[in-house]
């Protein structure tokens, strides 16, 4: 069944996911939800991640009961630390400096829901990035490429990503916002969606 005829909905105001969603053949709307994702930096990662993708997708399939909701939520680890997106310039490069020349760890929850068929599958996907050894000047010319303001760890692998990134071991998509692999199988084998090529 192709994802137009049983109404694919993606609970997510990022482009990036959007884009993913686009690029792998999928038919799909998009409802930003209006929820008030928790920040409790304190809670393990893996936790927090799946709680707010259950969040986002619970908002948007209310008002979608019969859709097949798409959400997810990602953040940085580095060692103890969680990254999440900077409040400002000053956060983004410190952040940016924070994971120079050092490997981190990008987890991304996400929920599929279709409350009229009494279905919900929560999966989070992790990949371990490597970054360059850059300068304070490199690191400057980086973030005037891109606005880091509404990304997890004040970057974009997928946005001039070959000047900070030495390497990335698993999943690029997971990297950039959505696990398209997990996303695909879960999609086709557990809702019966496939992308509309």
């Amino acid at each position: 069944m192709s994802s137009a005829k049983i109404g694919l909905v993606l609970a997510s105001g990022s482009p990036r996911r959007r884009d993913l969603l686009e690029e792998f053949g999928y038919d799909f709307t998009v409802t930003k939800p209006e929820v008030e994702e928790v920040e409790d930096m304190s809670i393990p990662i893996r936790e927090l991640t799946s709680h707010n993708a259950r969040l986002k997708a619970e908002a948007v399939a209310k008002s979608s009961p019969e859709s097949t909701v798409i959400a997810a939520d990602t953040l940085v680890l580095l060692g103890d630390t969680v990254l999440s997106k900077p409040l400002d310039q000053e956060e983004a490069s410190r952040m940016l400096d924070s994971l120079n020349g050092k490997s981190h760890q990008v987890f991304t929850a996400v929920t599929i829901l279709n409350l009229s068929r009494d279905k919900e599958e929560d999966f989070t996907v992790t990949t371990d990035v490597h970054f360059k050894t850059l300068s304070p000047q490199e690191q400057a010319e980086y973030h005037q490429k891109i606005n880091p303001m509404d990304k997890a760890g004040a970057y974009a692998a997928q946005e001039h990503g070959e000047l900070i990134i030495d390497r990335i071991e698993g999943s690029m998509t997971n990297v950039i916002g959505l696990p398209m692999d997990e996303v695909r199988e879960v999609l086709l084998k557990e809702f019966d969606i496939s992308p509309d090529q």
